[in-house]
């Protein structure tokens, strides 16, 4: 199971981003695919803040917009939504410990963690720091396209 990471989603959702239309076709092949796909709760919550910042986006995007994208990505009938589970802890911990995470990081961690816990096979992400986490693949979808099948 492919899990998308918040960056490739905020590129995906706004129309302005140099990498708008590369990620709008990943996520939507995804989106239509057979096979399930996944996006953490904390990448959907880091959506929201990133982009209806007005200090990042001028004009952000409304919260009835980006609520919106994310119940249309919702509406695939394959798409997983993924949280923390019993074996958090222990999975975050070793993560935290083994990768020597700590400030800012912390966030790419429990996104890793909770992936892992959920058998998800590779993690798009244009951000470079999950290399941390090496129990996690991880792919940039914008720079290897994806190939529809």
């Amino acid at each position: 199971m492919i899990a998308v990471d918040t960056n490739v989603l905020v590129y995906a959702h706004r129309r302005d981003s140099e990498w708008h239309e590369a990620a709008s076709r990943c996520v939507k092949a995804l989106a239509e695919a057979a096979a399930p796909w996944a996006l953490p709760w904390p990448c959907l919550h880091e959506f929201l803040a990133i982009v209806t910042h007005p200090r990042i986006y001028q004009p952000a995007s409304t919260l009835a917009q980006a609520l919106m994208q994310i119940n249309c990505w919702c509406e695939s009938p394959t798409l997983v939504l993924l949280g923390e589970s019993d074996v958090h802890l222990p999975t975050l911990e070793k993560l935290l410990v083994d990768g020597q995470t700590t400030g800012p990081r912390i966030h790419d961690a429990r996104v890793a963690a909770i992936c892992i816990q959920h058998g998800v096979s590779e993690l798009w992400t244009a951000d470079r720091d999950f290399t941390r986490y090496p129990a996690l693949a991880t792919r940039n979808p914008l720079v290897s396209p994806v190939t529809e099948s």
